[in-house]
């Protein structure tokens, strides 16, 4: 079985219909020079499956309508008679042309034209004219295709990761196959049309089995048909046959975006000549609406570049440029175990970009990227499930999950933890004999060691994957107003930090499975019994204040302004020392952010009227590394007056909210007034951004409050922020003010976000 078949199948039908037309001129009273008989579309190609149309077009030198009407009945009546499944059209060559130049499905039919019987000048002169039509108005055709194609994927699904994909509609089928035929003959870019050939082959093969198999035109590959069409054509089970339909369609869909990205290119090449490629991180380059890697950079040399651009493009909502991504691959350098924790919020900033991140990851992928740097990726990479609660393959499925928890990274303390866990929760699949939440869990957390969390991280993402089904499970199998129900519950999750994780990842993996798998019903159920089970903890608390050295102790003593950098590989270790007063904090903040200083975390602490800060920073591959004496003179600037400064932010963040990106929720900022300190505790959570620290800083400052200490921590793209403040009298801020505060604040950062 295959295209022999298939071309055989194409000529019995030709024979077929031959005979039908000499019939036909003999009744209607017309002559062979006055009408052609052709093939298109599939049939056209030769390419007939058992349920496949006959796609037809009679051509005619302009006979009468009633001529006409007599010659098709005629030929078509025995064919109907038959239950046969005919698509016909019946126009002259003046005709046909006028409908090509609007309708996509008409000129893509006529590309494959192939003459059967009649006059063949009128054959001829129909297919010159469809040829010359596609290449001359090429540039007119292209929104028409795009559109057609959107239109089908949007309507049947990928079918690399679809578990009942459509053979033929579903993007990465044959559908889209001849479409970048089509796209070839244009000869308006260069496409590599060879790398169709082995996909073709099996789709046509599937197809051609599921019609026999299922006696029906349907082209769906469903889960009940899957073991029979995998037998027939001697795959080890229906598993294999699905990666393999997995496997081809991401190739086809590689050679589709690869066509739709030379395409793009020719389309502007004129403005992309004067267009420059802006220098966005090391060894990086924005261009137009691609991340890409320099020309002279040393791939080699830097393991981590390939995650860096990932992040980038996906927090942007751009891609990485085909060309850099095949160079990564090609220079592939294995990241160093542990990861660098640049490249681990690299990671993190990527998952996070939700939709964004998925386009990105497939240009990694189609590369074999990802495996490479997470080698248990590829035991799950187009792995099927065959359960009718999931419409996804296991990789795609997480991808989708990850998607989901990009949108409530505000709902928990540790957006990173639930970013990497989702994406990775059902890592375990697969492997035969083992229950994969409790496999996942032995996976992930040497995974996650590897990534350069610590140790208790890791127990932290391990307890995640091994319970990931725990709260959806208890909540509508238990009975939630049992005290037995919330005490297993608190017997396998004994804090609130991984209770809140689970909770966000559960309501992350149901949107991700489907309506079916999480409804409102189930939501609420599994919100019920995280409530209950809170009542039964104490709460998040905040990070203890940090604690001082007895080096710090020792500088606090000298009462005077001090700065010390310490260089760390790609980071600078910053500590200050100053004595305290109010503003402190949004001046230095704000010299950071005008020296291009990125900054990732900070430890604040005022002890006996002095601050001691440590900061962690990023430096922008565009400006040198400061030096010490440098920086102490402009944080020396900044507390005489900070105007100047103030100006160079205002325009940074202007520069920002130009730029485009992706959409994410909303700054939460939260009080808590439940836990007795000798300062309010205010939280920041939201999507990280220049000058952010400073913003919030001022902004406290301005409400008449003093910040007493700080941890600021930036978790890939994600800013988490813990302020404890006090009145100026250095008391804590009553309920009713705090929260008040918190309020105004939100307020301020939605408005800029």
């Amino acid at each position: 079985m295959g295209t022999r078949e298939r071309r055989e199948r194409s000529d019995a039908s030709d024979r077929e219909l031959v005979d039908l037309f000499r019939g036909a001129l003999l009744i209607a009273g017309v002559t062979e020079r006055q009408i052609a008989l052709a093939a298109v579309g599939g049939f056209g190609r030769g390419e007939l499956s058992p349920g496949s149309d006959l796609d037809i077009l009679f051509i005619h030198t302009g006979l009468s309508e009633k001529t006409l009407s007599a010659f098709v009945k005629a030929m078509l009546n025995p064919l109907w008679s038959e239950g046969r499944q005919i698509d016909y059209s019946v126009r002259t060559r003046k005709e046909t042309k006028a409908v090509a130049s609007g309708d996509i499905k008409v000129i893509f039919g006529l590309l494959d034209i192939r003459h059967i019987i009649g006059n063949e000048f009128l054959t001829q002169g129909v297919a010159a004219d469809a040829s010359k039509q596609w290449r001359k108005r090429i540039r007119t055709y292209l929104p028409m295709v795009r559109e057609t194609v959107a239109a089908r994927t949007e309507a049947f699904g990928e079918m690399a990761f679809l578990l009942e994909p459509d053979i033929k509609e579903s993007r990465g089928g044959l559908r889209d196959i001849n479409t970048i035929r089509n796209l070839a003959k244009s000869e308006f870019v260069p496409i590599a049309l060879d790398r169709l050939a082995a996909a073709e082959a099996l789709f046509g093969n599937v197809r051609e089995r599921l019609h026999l198999v299922t006696g029906r035109t349907r082209d769906q590959l469903l889960l009940t048909e899957q073991d029979a069409v995998a037998a027939a054509l001697d795959f080890a089970d229906a598993d294999a046959l699905m990666l393999e339909l997995s496997r081809a369609a991401r190739s086809v869909d590689y050679v589709m975006q690869l066509a739709w990205y030379r395409i793009e290119e020719r389309l502007h090449r004129i403005s992309l000549r004067r267009s420059k490629r802006v220098p966005i991180a090391k060894g990086l380059y924005r261009y137009r609406s691609e991340i890409g890697v320099l020309d002279e950079y040393d791939i080699k040399a830097d393991p981590g570049i390939g995650l860096r651009a990932a992040a980038i493009a996906a927090q942007r909502g751009v891609r990485i440029s085909l060309e850099s991504a095949m160079r990564i691959a090609d220079d592939f350098t294995p990241i160093p175990t542990p990861w660098p924790r640049q490249t681990r919020e690299d990671l993190v900033a990527f998952i996070g970009a939700g939709d964004a991140m998925v386009d990105v990851f497939e240009s990694l992928d189609q590369e074999d990227l990802f495996a490479r740097w997470i080698p248990e990726w590829s035991h799950v990479r187009y792995l099927p499930q065959r359960n009718v609660l999931h419409h996804h393959t296991v990789d795609r499925h997480m991808l989708e999950t990850a998607v989901r928890a990009a949108a409530l990274t505000r709902e928990v303390h540790r957006p990173d933890l639930l970013l990497v866990g989702a994406l990775f929760h059902d890592i375990g699949k697969g492997y035969l004999g083992e229950d994969h939440s409790e496999y996942g869990a032995e996976l992930i957390k040497p995974l996650a060691q590897r990534m350069g969390f610590s140790e208790s991280d890791a127990q932290i993402l391990g307890k995640m994957v091994t319970h990931h089904l725990l709260l959806p499970t208890v909540a509508t199998r238990r009975d939630i107003d049992d005290p037995q129900t919330i005490e297993y519950v608190l017997s396998l999750v004994d804090n609130a930090e991984l209770l809140e994780l689970l909770h966000a990842l559960s309501i992350a993996d149901g949107e991700a499975t489907g309506r079916t798998a999480w409804t409102e019903w189930k939501a609420g159920l599994v919100e019920n019994l995280v409530t209950r089970t809170l009542g039964a903890m104490q709460g998040v608390a905040p990070p203890p204040q940090p604690e001082l050295s007895p080096d710090q102790i020792a500088k606090v003593a000298q009462r005077e302004l001090s700065l010390e950098i310490i260089e760390r590989g790609d980071i600078l270790d910053i500590e200050i020392v100053a004595p305290d007063r109010v503003g402190l904090l949004s001046a230095i903040s704000a010299v950071f952010t005008v020296m291009r200083l990125d900054v990732r975390s900070a430890k604040t602490r005022t002890v006996d009227g002095m601050a001691v800060m440590n900061w962690i920073v990023n430096v922008d591959i565009s400006v040198p590394i400061p030096s010490q004496v440098r920086l102490l003179d402009q944080i020396e600037r900044a507390l005489v007056s900070s105007e100047d400064l103030q100006v160079r932010i205002d325009e940074r963040i202007r520069s920002y909210r130009r730029r485009p990106g992706i959409l994410v929720p909303p700054p939460v900022v939260s009080a808590i007034t439940q836990i007795v300190t000798d300062a309010t505790i205010i939280e920041v959570r939201m999507h990280d951004r220049p000058a952010l620290l400073h913003t919030v800083s001022t902004a406290l400052s301005e409400f008449g409050v003093d910040i007493r200490g700080a941890i600021v921590s930036t978790l890939g793209a994600e800013a988490f922020d813990t302020l404890y403040v006090t009145d100026l009298n250095g008391a804590p801020l009553s309920p009713e003010q705090a929260l008040e505060l918190a309020a105004q604040l939100e307020i301020i950062l939605s408005s800029q976000d």
